[in-house]
């Protein structure tokens, strides 16, 4: 047994837990590096009145993509995704979806929880919503993150789920903070090679998306 090992294990407690008398900056100095997915930054796009914003994808066996103050031009509109087989010829990958959201108003007025059917998909090549109901003032932004699972694989359909907080208006002086949940698959084995995300109408006035791959 090595010293360092055996270092290690004379530490542990009769219970198999580290004891924090063996944690310290010397001991933590000495770790060069952990074990696990490399996460790597690949791309990053920030939009100034865009159409919309476009990845390549490739071989990483998760993609996450997370974005930083969107913005719309339009007001009550929606945030979404979709998925190309053909290299961005074209975006119209078959798509079946979950989901639901929480809200609560600025006034108290309003708190719920519940499932939305007109943000779901089934067996539809439509563009899926990951925030809706963004509003324009000039504060007021969404933000969160997309993860895409196995996007290359030619064997099975291709999972993703995004989490996501915006600030939505009621068309008054109300506001409300969304939580938005979304997740499904993209019901092709044919690989992902592309990623779309877009304004439902108008342009992405503002924001930063980031794309990473984890595990390649």
């Amino acid at each position: 047994m090595g010293t360092i090992t055996r270092s290690f294990v004379n530490g542990l407690t009769t219970n198999g837990v580290l004891g924090t008398s063996n944690i310290n900056n010397a001991s933590l100095n000495n770790i060069t590096s952990i074990a696990g997915p490399e996460m790597t930054l690949i791309s990053s796009a920030t939009a100034s009145s865009s159409a919309s914003i476009e990845f390549s994808l490739g071989d990483y066996k998760e993609y996450q993509f997370y974005f930083v103050n969107m913005h719309p031009q339009n007001s009550n509109i929606q945030f979404q995704v979709n998925y190309s087989t053909d290299n961005g010829s074209n975006y119209n990958v078959t798509k079946t979806s979950t989901f639901f959201r929480a809200i609560h108003a600025e006034n108290d007025s309003l708190s719920t929880l519940g499932y939305r059917t007109g943000e779901d998909l089934a067996q539809s090549t439509n563009f899926q919503p990951i925030m809706y109901a963004l509003d324009i003032d000039n504060d007021s932004n969404g933000n969160g993150f997309l993860k895409l699972f196995n996007p290359s694989s030619t064997t099975y359909v291709k999972h993703w789920i995004s989490d996501c907080s915006g600030t939505s208006n009621d068309g008054g002086s109300n506001r409300y903070d969304i939580r938005y949940f979304g997740a499904g698959y993209a019901n092709t084995t044919s690989p992902l090679t592309n990623i779309k995300f877009q304004m439902s109408s108008g342009n992405i006035d503002a924001g930063s998306i980031y794309m990473y791959g984890i595990g390649a």
